[in-house]
């Protein structure tokens, strides 16, 4: 049976469709980084990329669609990182610091993108398939830790303080700066696993 069951009705991507796709995302990131995401159009990117709006929207629904697809490949290198981390380090709780202080890092530098994802997507950021597998992993994390009490909420409690929203209250009306956010959330855990 071949490995590829699927692919017998779909027909390869065209070039210039590939073509499109990666000038769409080049002129998005460079709007975004000159104008502000929330001040970009989506016809402005058509505009700017050169293209019709029918290209624009073939490939992406809004611009929620946009931004993530920017995001697809930092998160997988967050992912890969994470994964590569956990292999060679043993120590559960550094390993959690560690990894929650990735994901705030991650969550700052894209913290425009990833607000305007959650604002005009139907579901909360926090259901993303990539944001689940951050929850996943500090819920695995938490496990290997035995901590004591309902584990499933613990990890919720951890993981909606990674939340874009969260962070940028933090960040922007409170004045925190990261290293304060980074500590309190080494307190936290610590006063959850300890």
């Amino acid at each position: 049976m071949s490995d590829l069951l699927f692919s017998d009705n779909q027909r390869p991507t065209r070039a210039d469709a590939v073509k499109n796709y990666a000038l769409l995302l080049e002129t998005a990131r460079t709007l975004f980084d000159r104008e502000g995401v929330e001040s970009v159009t989506m016809s402005a990117i058509a505009r700017e990329a050169g293209v019709g709006k029918g290209t624009l929207y073939r490939h992406f629904a809004d611009k929620s669609a946009v931004c993530l697809a920017l995001l697809d490949q930092e998160m997988r290198d967050l992912q890969e990182r994470t994964l590569r981390r956990l292999r060679q380090h043993e120590d559960a709780y550094a390993n959690l610091l560690w990894f929650m202080e990735q994901v705030v890092r991650f969550v700052m530098q894209n913290d425009a993108i990833l607000c305007e994802a959650s604002n005009h997507s139907a579901a909360s950021i926090l259901s993303h398939p990539a944001h689940i597998w951050w929850r996943n992993t500090i819920h695995g994390l938490l496990q290997r830790l035995h901590v004591s009490g309902d584990i499933d909420y613990l990890t919720d409690v951890l993981y909606v303080l990674l939340d874009v929203q969260t962070l940028r209250f933090q960040r922007y009306t409170l004045g925190y700066d990261i290293p304060r956010i980074l500590d309190g959330m080494a307190e936290v855990v610590s006063r959850l696993v300890r």
